[in-house]
């Protein structure tokens, strides 16, 4: 859910032939504990959809979870990675979920799927446009409101500046950082609010889950490299991981924030 780069290597075995393996250590590609999870998935099983709709969804693993706590919902899938996509059908088929479930290679700006119960945005908002951020979360917000059932729900995953950046941490983040390219909560729960909702939960990610996610994010490469220090990916491989550990440590560590907004729709 970073703007950090992906760690390299498409192997999900531990093969030195193929480079190192990626993200196997992590449930959910953001700063989601698992005790947060559960909450979210009750809360929104609760309000009974049929239909799920998960955009920038990468493996799913939270739209799994409410389809298994949601019998009778079935749900969709929009991303452009397709191992990511392939993961999701295997953890869909494992969880006997194969059935209600499609995972879609494809964009989701000016998606044709939906409108749904509940639809699931989390760490993707730059997904749904082509616009230059932040007007890219209030694109994002607009168009889940078109995407949502009346009485539905959505959840948006969004990053937000806990406090404004200095320059220094700007220059240590990714390329082109800038000081406007997030907003503050408070001006995105007020983003949401304009376009037609009203926030039902408010929660942000606590360092505990974003130290989870950072060393999650980077162990399967970091064992890679201990392995095979020799290896002919290993110069490249490391350059990446240690630029982007260092954009964490040095940049948005503290910084950036993740919120969770559950959004019920107006009228």
């Amino acid at each position: 859910m970073t703007s950090s780069p992906e760690n390299p290597g498409t192997s999900d075995a531990p093969d030195a032939s193929d480079g190192p393996p990626r993200l196997t250590r992590l449930a959910f590609h953001g700063p989601l504990s698992e005790a947060r999870a559960q909450r979210l998935v009750g809360r929104l099983a609760a309000n009974e959809p049929r239909t799920v709709l998960d955009l920038g969804c990468g493996w799913g693993e939270l739209m799994l979870r409410v389809l298994e706590a949601a019998p009778h919902a079935t749900g969709v899938g929009v991303d452009l990675r397709a191992e990511d996509l392939d993961r999701g059908r295997a953890n869909a088929a494992a969880r006997g979920l194969g059935d209600r479930v499609v995972f879609a290679e494809e964009s989701a700006t000016d998606t044709a799927r939906g409108p749904a119960d509940l639809v699931l945005c989390l760490g993707a908002s730059h997904a749904l446009s082509d616009a230059a951020p932040p007007e890219t979360t209030h694109k994002a917000l607009h168009a889940l409101r078109r995407l949502v059932n009346p009485g539905g729900r959505v959840v948006l995953g969004e990053g937000f500046w806990q406090r404004t950046p200095t320059d220094e941490e700007l220059a240590a983040m990714w390329p082109d950082a800038g000081a406007d390219e997030h907003l503050s909560l408070g001006d995105l729960v007020d983003a949401a609010i304009g376009a037609g909702f009203r926030p039902q939960w408010v929660e942000t990610a606590s360092p505990e889950e974003w130290e989870e996610f950072e060393s999650g994010y980077r162990s399967d490469v970091e064992e890679w490299l201990a392995a095979h220090p020799g290896h002919p990916l290993a110069a490249e491989t490391r350059e990446r991981v240690d630029t982007q550990r260092s954009t964490w440590l040095r940049g948005y560590r503290h910084v950036l924030g993740i919120t969770y907004l559950t959004l019920v729709p107006v009228g």
